[in-house]
């Protein structure tokens, strides 16, 4: 939902910081590989309830997602680019809650209804895209991408807010994880009317 009001703020720093990259040879992939990599300590250090460390890890990997992005409309933008973006992306979303509880044992339930949440978002998100693409839908209200992306109550932007408040507040991860899980489930579900719309009659 936010996604669409965030994305004239960003772009502009974005481009300058991927022209600058890309300049210097910094690819695509190599900002989503780097990414990962961040994701990867984001992991330990949830693991081990380093939360400062983790909340500073959680916004360089989202930093560098959209950079990854920024420089391949620098450069060229490629399919397995954005295969390998949205692979990184999902990894990244569902580590982070596996490995809070991994560090948190207790809060194992309401991860599992989470990461069941993300199963709805992520499955519908792409479903609705092989679709699209199959039909020649096509937009750029979020930024020009390598495939269809549809909107949501629960996108990129509030994504990060919650990683970003269970870090600050690992402690009422409970209620935040309810929350946005039924987040989740409001997006999938208005996924699949706006799909029904959009298909039905093609």
């Amino acid at each position: 939902m936010l996604d669409y009001i965030m994305r004239p703020v960003i772009n502009r720093p974005l481009s300058r910081m991927a022209g600058y990259l890309a300049a210097r040879g910094v690819t695509a992939n190599m900002m989503t590989a780097f990414g990962f990599v961040l994701a990867l300590c984001c992991f330990a250090a949830l693991a081990f309830q380093f939360y400062g460390a983790a909340l500073v890890l959680v916004l360089l990997n989202r930093l560098a997602d959209g950079l990854d992005g920024a420089i391949a409309r620098e450069t060229k933008i490629t399919d397995f680019g954005g295969f390998l973006d949205i692979v990184s992306d999902f990894i990244f979303y569902a580590g982070t809650v596996f490995f809070f509880a991994l560090g948190r044992p207790e809060e194992a339930l309401i991860v599992g209804f989470l990461l069941f949440s993300f199963f709805a978002t992520g499955i519908s998100f792409l479903a609705y895209a092989i679709v699209a693409a199959k039909h020649g839908k096509t937009t750029e209200k979020r930024g020009k991408k390598s495939f269809f992306h549809i909107g949501g109550l629960a996108e990129g932007t509030e994504t990060i807010i919650f990683l970003v408040l269970i870090c600050l507040l690992p402690q009422y991860f409970f209620w935040l994880a309810l929350i946005f899980g039924i987040m989740c489930w409001i997006t999938a579900v208005f996924r699949v009317l706006q799909a029904r719309e959009d298909f039905t009659d093609i």
